[in-house]
């Protein structure tokens, strides 16, 4: 049988992909060597929500007092939370992600590793699918820094953490992006001793750096060491434990613990894919696509962490729906554009569009508005005890290009922002929105009304005053 769509890797953009062809009524196969759901359901977003959601009971617990409820410092099984987290996988593999719901559908799926055996085939063991279109969505693994010693002594990452049945005591983490951050503060809420090394000067480079301040100084106050200006050497072996060798702004320094955690970013999945031989064109970011989510072998499309655009999980799902319109509606897709993200600290980090710094040099400075509203002049925030977070708006020639959260739920506020966004707003246009009260998206209401107010000064001249009896 000759396919409409070949989807090769059933994580975050293979399974929408795979549900959209189907609903088209489009002959479909999917190509999974390991289990459906990918990175997201086994080693990203869903065991680490679940680890995070643990660490917030027992910090809730630390610090009940402030509400007026006795403390205690809880009694933490760490072996329990992490059965905890296989079952919530295994919930959603058994249910939403199962095998037999996608061939229920009418969703061929074919186990092994794929290959390219050219434009309109793909060969998996001794079986060749032959398409009109191929979509690669076979997405990226962790990367791991050239280190002596490391090999030797061994590290965990973010795919292999959550595979533990007995988790350690301590751990250094390596990095300092959203993946460190989120597990660093998971695990020392935990009661795991966590140093977290930072090779540059901030937590969190790609978000706005006055949040991020807040976020590293929450992190040091609830325990974790964070170090900057760290230049990991080498690795070494103690006494059970492991050691780390390097220098943190030119001083030679030593950190150890029982185990190694490396979160220093991720890299593609295109080895064994027969890409090169195929004529597909790859780059250090991954597979190479245009604007339209094709490859070089035009009936050849890549979606999500192998084509290095957008490493999230919402926009692998996006852009694969995007592809699939591509193939089959020409000209019916959209510019993915915008993407809203978050790092699921707490509180949270949302972010959507340019920086402050960002927007001033693309723009000038003289073309920027800046808005801020703190969480502590937020009724719902205070009253909740968590007023330690500030939304920041963006603006570029009057109309909003940016915006930046930190607050509870914050993931969950960005979107209107990004939607304020994509429709090119005002600032100003944010106050016009009546949001419910109490809430802490009335915050953004305030912060549009700051613009609103500041817009109205400048026809104050117009207002008409009772004139005063002589």
């Amino acid at each position: 049988m000759r396919y409409d769509l070949v989807i090769v890797g059933m994580g975050s953009g293979g399974i929408v992909a795979a549900e959209f062809a189907a609903a088209l009524g489009l002959r479909v196969a999917a190509v999974e060597r390991d289990r459906i759901g990918g990175d997201c359901l086994w080693t990203g977003c869903v065991p680490s929500k679940a680890l995070l959601a643990a660490a917030k009971v027992a910090q809730h617990m630390r610090t009940a007092d402030r509400f007026g409820i006795a403390a205690v410092e809880p009694e933490i099984d760490l072996s329990r939370v992490w059965r905890r987290i296989g079952s919530v996988q295994e919930a959603i593999a058994a249910t939403d992600d199962s095998p037999e719901r996608f061939e229920s559908l009418g969703v061929d799926l074919v186990r092994g590793e794929a290959r390219l055996v050219g434009p309109n085939a793909v060969a998996v063991g001794d079986r060749l699918l032959e398409t009109r279109f191929v979509l690669l969505c076979t997405g990226s693994k962790p990367a791991v820094p050239d280190l002596a010693g490391l090999p030797e002594a061994g590290f965990l990452t973010s795919e292999s953490v959550f595979e533990l049945e007995d988790p350690p005591r301590s751990v250094v983490v390596i990095g300092g992006g959203p993946i460190a951050v989120e597990l660093a503060q998971g695990l020392n809420r935990l009661g795991v001793r966590v140093t977290l090394l930072q090779r540059g000067e901030r937590l969190l480079p790609r978000d706005e750096p006055e949040l991020t301040a807040i976020v590293t100084a929450r992190l040091r106050e609830e325990g974790v060491d964070v170090r900057f200006g760290v230049d990991t050497q080498s690795i070494e072996m103690a006494v059970g434990r492991k050691a780390v060798l390097g220098t943190a702004n030119g001083r030679t320094e030593r950190w150890e613990a029982e185990e190694l955690l490396v979160a220093t970013g991720r890299t593609p999945l295109v080895d064994g894919l027969g890409l090169e031989d195929a004529g597909v064109n790859v780059g250090p970011r991954g597979i190479v696509v245009d604007e339209r989510l094709r490859t070089s072998v035009k009936s050849v499309y890549a979606a999500g962490d192998v084509a290095g655009r957008w490493l999230f999980t919402h926009s692998a799902g996006r852009e694969a729906g995007a592809a699939l319109r591509d193939m089959f509606f020409p000209g019916k897709a959209k510019e993915i554009g915008l993407v809203p993200w978050c790092t699921f600290t707490d509180p949270e980090l949302a972010h959507v569009g340019p920086t402050v710094a960002e927007a001033i040099e693309r723009h000038g400075g003289q073309n920027v508005e800046v808005s801020r509203a703190d969480l502590s002049h937020s009724d719902r925030a205070r009253a909740d005890g968590t007023d330690e977070g500030r939304i920041v708006l963006v603006a570029a020639r009057g109309k909003l290009v940016g915006a930046h959260i930190l607050a509870p739920a914050a993931g969950e506020l960005i979107h209107e922002l990004a939607l304020a966004i994509r429709q090119r707003l005002k600032l100003r246009d944010l106050a016009e929105m009546t949001h419910v009260y109490p809430t802490i998206a009335t915050s953004v209401n305030v912060a549009g009304a700051e613009a609103a107010y500041a817009y109205a000064q400048r026809f104050g001249w117009l207002v008409r005053r009772e004139k005063k009896a002589a």
